[in-house]
C-alpha cells in the first residue's frame, strides 16, 4: 500500500522558494509564507526565498543561479504560470528544463475539483529539471499552492514515501 514507511529514515531537503508577482510586494507574498510553513512542518529547510516582479529574464536568471548550488535539492516558483501577458514564468522555466516530469500537471488538474475546477484551466503549472535539481511552478493562488504541496509534493518529496519517492533519484541527478 503506498504512503509513509515509518522504518525508513526521513532525508530533509533544501528548497528555494521565488514567489513571482506583477507588483513584486510582500502582500503579494500570501502563498509563498504558506508554502514555506508547509516545508517546514514536514521537515525540510528553506535556504533561499525570494519575491520578484514578473520578469522572465529574472525568473530565468535567478532559478539558473539556485539551481546548480549544492544547498538546494528543490525550487519551488509561485505564480507567472497563468494566460496573461505577464504570466511568462512557464514558458521560460520549461525552455530551461533538461527533462520534464509530465505527470505533474496532470496529477494537478486532476486534484482541483468541484469549483476549482474551471479555475485551474488557466494555470499552466509544469515541473523539470534544471541541472539535476527539482523545479516545480505552482500557481499564486493559496488554495491551489497548498493543495499542490498537501497532496503531490509532501509526498513526492518525503524519502519515506512508497514504493518511492523523487528523493531516491536525486544522489544520481547530477551525475
Amino acid at each position: 500500500m503506498p504512503g509513509i514507511d515509518d522504518i525508513l529514515l526521513f532525508r530533509p531537503l533544501n528548497f528555494a522558494v521565488l514567489t513571482i508577482s506583477d507588483e513584486g510586494s510582500t502582500q503579494e507574498n500570501e502563498s509563498g509564507d504558506s508554502l514555506v510553513d508547509r516545508i517546514a512542518n514536514a521537515g525540510h529547510t528553506v535556504s533561499e526565498r525570494r519575491l520578484i516582479k514578473s520578469d522572465t529574464a529574472k525568473i530565468a536568471a535567478q532559478v539558473k543561479a539556485w539551481a546548480p548550488l549544492d544547498g538546494i535539492d528543490v525550487i519551488l516558483t509561485l505564480g507567472g504560470v497563468g494566460m496573461t501577458e505577464n504570466d511568462g514564468a512557464v514558458d521560460v522555466l520549461k525552455s530551461a528544463f533538461d527533462k520534464t516530469l509530465i505527470g505533474f500537471p496532470i496529477l494537478f488538474h486532476h486534484l482541483q475539483s468541484g469549483l476549482e475546477a474551471f479555475a485551474s484551466l488557466q494555470w499552466r503549472v509544469c515541473a523539470g529539471l534544471v541541472d539535476g535539481t527539482f523545479v516545480f511552478c505552482l500557481p499564486s493562488d493559496i488554495a491551489a499552492a497548498e493543495k499542490a504541496w498537501d497532496e503531490i509534493l509532501s509526498g513526492a518529496l518525503d524519502s519515506r514515501y512508497r514504493p518511492s519517492s523523487l528523493v531516491d533519484l536525486i544522489p544520481r541527478l547530477k551525475e
